[in-house]
């Protein structure tokens, strides 16, 4: 048997794949909304393994980020190499909007950003031609449809890339494929043969989601369709197929003159559930008439496909699954939600110390647009990305709760939809327990009018009054075992949880689940720590 590429290719909570090839490496960037550091760069030399190299941005280069509904924040990056250096072109919903950063090296360090306040709309995206000039092209309301109505669609414009600024005016190059579509967007150009490729997203990033293509031999005119359109898509598979949501993808041509293209897609878990959010898959792609035909012979994204005979097989060690803390430098695997103030985290003496800030894991939603700004939005949290159906994670934790105080490990989905395994006070008792967050919203946070009702529910509790304890919690897709003692070989079963309650479709998937360590006030700023002596997360 042959190698091969199994989907999805980076899996977890990796969407918006963006990539490019550098000579006999490959290079891909993923969006990482309201986590810190930003936008994780990966490195491949066979596109079937793939190494993080670090993030493009993080508070060392200006990175500014507010913990909010976990849907906000950093999205839709492009990633690309022009004349010995790399661009990361991005929005920040949380900051100033779009912005560009630059590195020689992948792995960093990347530029302070250069902010776009020239650009705009969203997923913007750039282009270097052949010639080696640049253009921006991006999303908004610039396509006129004859009836005195603007309608969404794609404008291009060249760009002067020494002085990070338009150097022409946006001229509209597409609406949508579809008469109508919706949320044309994620643009991407290319110039192949006698054309020039229009690749976007559209559907909205959820089941209907899809890739569609126009063409042009002019850059600047309004582009062709493809007759094939959506060249990608699984929303025709209905609400049960496996892997769904596919869409949002960009091409990388390989030495040998193949194509493939990554895309991002949800696995869906016991039929109803997209625990792990937006994966980032692949599949290769042969032109036929000057299209692209993706998947060839089944047109759809497969589980696997025969590995590039022409790129060496080139293995990385995992990640690791268990942390000691010994390094006082965290794995580039962990994250804070939004940038916590200097002393909220720590890492010394072989331990990781969350402080117990005001600030709560499940504070009540906020609209993203329109409120004021503040410097106190993020949490006192460590976490990692779930990136299998079945994971298992285990930590000791030395910590004694006093008042409204609690810490210990959760698990965290989008807006406020939490399961907290935490030591507390109850009713003056000291005990350990399992809190259900959940939220009611009548529209996204990113809609007018958004407004939300957070409920919480303690699932199951037991007395627990030493300082010292290992808590876990098994994943096996919605069967969540829920256990704790005073070691990991001696644990009692405190319940076994719904772990659709906090993911039901209304969540959706723009993001996926993490499971960390917190440590909480819970309304009240403590100067109470909780010491986290190891953390561990094993996939099976």
């Amino acid at each position: 048997m042959g190698h091969k590429l199994q989907n999805p290719i980076i899996p977890g909570f990796y969407p918006d794949p963006s990539i490019c090839r550098v000579g006999e490496d490959f290079y891909l960037a993923c969006s990482s909304f309201e986590l810190s550091p930003a936008v994780p760069i990966f490195h491949s030399k066979d596109l079937a393994h793939w190494e993080q190299l670090g993030y493009a941005i993080g508070p060392e280069n200006g990175f500014k980020m507010d913990k909010g509904s976990m849907v906000g924040g950093v999205m839709a990056p492009t990633l690309r190499y022009h004349n010995g250096l790399f661009y990361m072109l991005n929005a920040n919903f949380a900051d100033r909007g779009n912005y560009i950063v630059t590195a020689e090296n992948p792995a960093g360090p990347w530029s302070m950003p250069h902010y776009l306040d020239d650009v705009p709309g969203i997923d913007a995206s750039i282009f270097f031609d052949r010639d080696g000039k640049c253009y921006i092209m991006g999303t908004g309301d610039v396509w006129d449809n004859g009836a005195g109505q603007m309608e969404r669609g794609i404008w291009l414009a060249e760009y002067d890339i020494e002085n990070f600024r338009m150097a022409g005016q946006p001229y509209t190059i597409f609406n949508s494929a579809l008469r109508g579509g919706s949320a044309p967007e994620a643009p991407h150009l290319y110039h192949i043969g006698d054309y020039y490729y229009l690749m976007i997203a559209e559907g909205g990033t959820e089941h209907y989601h899809a890739v569609m293509v126009a063409r042009s031999k002019e850059l600047f005119a309004f582009y062709e369709g493809c007759p094939a359109n959506p060249v990608m898509t699984h929303r025709q598979m209905g609400f049960k197929a496996p892997i769904l949501n596919v869409g949002h993808a960009d091409f990388v041509e390989l030495p040998d003159s193949s194509w493939y293209a990554v895309m991002l897609a949800s696995r869906l878990i016991d039929g109803k559930c997209k625990n792990l959010g937006r994966e980032t898959f692949i599949c290769p792609v042969v032109w036929e008439r000057d299209w692209p035909l993706f998947s060839p012979e089944t047109g759809r994204v497969e589980w696997s496909y025969d590995a590039p005979a022409s790129l060496p097989w080139t293995e990385y060690p995992a990640e690791a699954s268990f942390d000691d803390f010994d390094d006082p430098k965290l794995a580039l695997y962990w994250n804070t939600w939004g940038i916590p103030k200097d002393g909220v985290i720590t890492v010394s003496d072989s331990c990781a110390k969350l402080r117990c800030i005001r600030q709560a894991l499940a504070d009540e939603l906020e609209p993203m647009f329109g409120v004021e700004k503040r410097d106190d939005k993020y949490v006192s949290a460590l976490l990692r990305r779930q990136r299998a159906m079945h994971v298992t994670a285990t930590c000791a934790m030395r910590f004694a709760p006093k008042g409204s105080e609690s810490a210990g490990m959760a698990v965290v989905q989008a807006m406020n939809h939490q399961y907290h395994l935490e030591r507390a006070v109850s009713d003056g008792k000291q005990v350990l327990r399992l809190v259900l967050c959940t939220a009611e919203y009548p529209c996204p946070p990113y809609f007018p009018g958004f407004t939300s009702q957070t409920t919480r529910k303690t699932v199951a509790e037991a007395a627990w009054s030493d300082a010292e304890v290992v808590l876990q919690i098994e994943m096996d897709g919605e069967d969540f075992t829920i256990r704790y003692g005073h070691s990991r070989e001696a644990l009692t079963t405190l319940c076994v949880a719904d772990g659709s309650l906090i993911n039901p479709e209304k969540v959706g998937c723009m993001a996926g689940t993490t499971v960390g360590m917190f440590a909480s006030g819970n309304g009240t700023d403590s100067d109470n720590t909780a010491c986290f002596d190891w953390f561990e997360l094993t996939e099976s």
